[in-house]
């Protein structure tokens, strides 16, 4: 009796471990925008990923985020982007160096996503300028296996068909003439997939924004996944921007069940990982509320059930209910109230486990 009683409890050591590998989400990720008047939400996500709800996350930039700096890859992998050319003439190489530079140091770099918004809601980036620029950064981290995103753009033809077809002009370019160091210096793209053989810049996911209600989400997917047949989308922002509460939960829930069950989507990551006063998509997205508390759609998130606690706990949206008492920034002393499904079943096996050794 006594060796059973002893493997049980070996049994129970080692299951959080099991629930969390077995379970880990690959999909589910962080658009991380943190706020230097709360760094204590930081760790909200931190213990979401050791828990295996999420998976990834980016930061808009190159470097991992300090909060997570000794959070290992394989834990909470960080994906960083290139949000624009560094140069005006996109010559430069910054980028491709200073992620080698993160690899040399210990960092298992996988992933990189390449120009927010190119095509004039972001980085605003010519064509001609982004293709040399992917040369010099994207091609040199593909050739050490580093798997590289399309530049994120608001439809797959207007921007992208040019771009890639200066990359075709440029690297044609450069075979030709191998130690000319830019080339594409043409000021018309050539057609693109004119010729089969051409060399190209070659993309090995296609991150994608949406906002909008779910016809607007689908649409989205469906339109980049059409375009390029067989590779995965990433949804790195989405949500049903400025609505009210019931219409951004119900949202919520629906495109959820979507991007975890639609094959096409590799990984997306909810818009909405901050105190609701910052928001700028709307308040009801928020996952935290004004003092750091877990609204419904952060605890669900987390894998959470629903906290009930609103997003801006006043009868006038967009007005802070902070208050001396308790001020807005505050420790967040709510942030546990949801407690994740998987930490409930542990508890609920060890509470099980204890009244068996006491049986015994």
């Amino acid at each position: 009796m006594r060796s059973f009683t002893v493997l049980v409890a070996q049994a129970l050591l080692w299951l959080p471990t099991c629930l969390a590998d077995s379970a880990r989400n690959p999909k589910r990720g962080l658009a991380y925008t943190p706020n230097e008047n709360w760094p204590e939400d930081d760790t909200l996500w931190s213990d979401a990923a050791e828990k295996g709800v999420l998976s990834w996350y980016y930061n808009f930039g190159w470097e991992a985020s300090k909060a997570y700096e000794s959070v290992p890859q394989s834990t909470f992998e960080f994906v960083p982007m290139m949000w624009g050319a560094a140069t005006h003439n996109g010559t430069d190489s910054y980028f491709a160096g200073n992620i080698s530079e993160v690899i040399e140091k210990g960092r298992d770099i996988k992933h990189v996503m390449m120009f927010s918004h190119p095509d004039g809601t972001g980085s605003e980036i010519k064509p001609k300028i982004a293709a040399r620029s992917w040369i010099n950064n994207a091609v040199p981290l593909q050739q050490r296996g580093i798997k590289v995103g399309l530049p994120i753009v608001g439809d797959p033809y207007n921007w992208v068909t040019p771009f890639l077809a200066n990359c075709s002009d440029i690297l044609a370019d450069k075979e030709k003439k191998p130690n000319k160091r830019d080339g594409g210096d043409r000021d018309e793209p050539a057609a693109a997939g004119a010729d089969v053989k051409t060399p190209t810049c070659k993309f090995d996911f296609i991150p994608i924004t949406s906002y909008g209600n779910m016809s607007t989400l689908k649409d989205r997917v469906n339109l980049f996944a059409n375009a390029f047949p067989g590779v995965p989308i990433w949804l790195i922002e989405y949500g049903f921007n400025d609505q009210d509460l019931p219409t951004t939960q119900r949202f919520f829930n629906e495109s959820l069940k979507y991007v975890e069950e639609t094959e096409v989507v590799e990984r997306y990551a909810w818009f909405g990982a901050s105190r609701s006063i910052v928001l700028n998509v709307g308040p009801n997205a928020a996952m935290l509320n004004p003092y750091g508390d877990l609204t419904d759609i952060g605890s669900w998130y987390l894998g959470g059930n629903a906290t009930g606690i609103e997003p801006i706990p006043t009868d006038k949206p967009g007005e802070s209910a902070c208050t001396p008492e308790k001020p807005c920034g505050g420790s967040g002393s709510k942030n546990n109230a949801a407690s994740l499904r998987r930490d409930g079943l542990v508890i609920s096996l060890l509470g099980v486990a204890a009244g068996f050794f006491l049986f015994l």
